[in-house]
């Protein structure tokens, strides 16, 4: 299984070895790893299709990361998609207001008839990046509906409605950020959970420490500012049955 990690923070702090603990779970997800970081006040991207237990790029950027307010990190365990760069997260797309998005996901997508059509014009060939493509589109017509951009709230409210649109029978664990709210999503059980540390929050699928971990709210988009929890969304109810994980992909695309 995938992990996702994020933090949101309300001033810049020392992640690093929340870092290190959190890509020592590589040896379970070894097909890649990735991470969305700040360096000198700009977002970075950084991806590799190694496990990141064998990378020999991250311990020097681990170790000689600045102080963060913001982080997205992804160790991946291949299931939909082949192990390529393309595939590896987080995934990047901006809307046409021109404001980047970036996506980590944990889970698979069974029940897929809205994300489909992404299939042809689609980098890698994960449905991830598919869930990506489809909230662009959703804040796209959003934001021409509005007539220009949208707020925070609106924002929220569009990735709310288009997270309970696709939750039905599929595994949607998810961190977003969007240059202002990271949201985050869970409807599988014993998933993500979280825990302070100064004015910031840390998310993860799994601790990466002995201190109380709590879980995050099931089937509920949260978005998060500056460390703090500013938007709860609509229950929709939809938990996922771990079960489903034993339909093929084939079978998968025919639902």
């Amino acid at each position: 299984m995938c992990e996702l990690l994020g933090i949101s923070a309300k001033t810049p702090d020392d992640y690093r070895e929340v870092l290190k603990a959190f890509y020592r779970h590589s040896n379970t997800n070894p097909h890649g790893w990735g991470m969305m970081y700040k360096s000198e006040n700009k977002l970075n991207i950084i991806r590799e299709t190694v496990s990141a237990n064998e990378s020999k790029i991250i311990g020097g950027i681990v170790d000689n990361l600045e102080k963060q307010d913001i982080m997205l990190a992804h160790i991946r365990y291949a299931t939909v998609g082949a192990r390529r760069p393309e595939n590896c997260h987080p995934f990047v797309r901006k809307d046409i207001s021109g404001r980047e998005w970036t996506l980590i996901h944990n889970g698979t997508v069974y029940s897929g008839s809205r994300l489909g059509k992404y299939v042809s014009s689609q980098e890698g060939d994960t449905d991830s990046e598919r869930i990506l493509m489809f909230f662009m589109d959703e804040m796209n017509k959003a934001i021409k509906d509005n007539g220009g951009n949208l707020e925070e709230k609106q924002r929220f409210d569009v990735i709310d409605r288009a997270v309970c649109t696709i939750t039905k029978r599929n595994k949607i664990n998810l961190m977003i950020y969007d240059g202002e709210l990271l949201y985050a999503h869970k409807n599988m059980k014993n998933t993500l959970s979280f825990k302070r540390q100064g004015e910031g929050i840390i998310l993860a699928t799994k601790p990466v420490d002995e201190d109380n971990w709590i879980p995050l709210p099931m089937t509920t988009l949260l978005g998060f500012k500056n460390g703090k929890l500013i938007y709860q969304g609509t229950n929709h109810g939809n938990v996922f049955v771990s079960s489903l994980e034993n339909i093929t992909q084939f079978d998968a695309m025919n639902i």
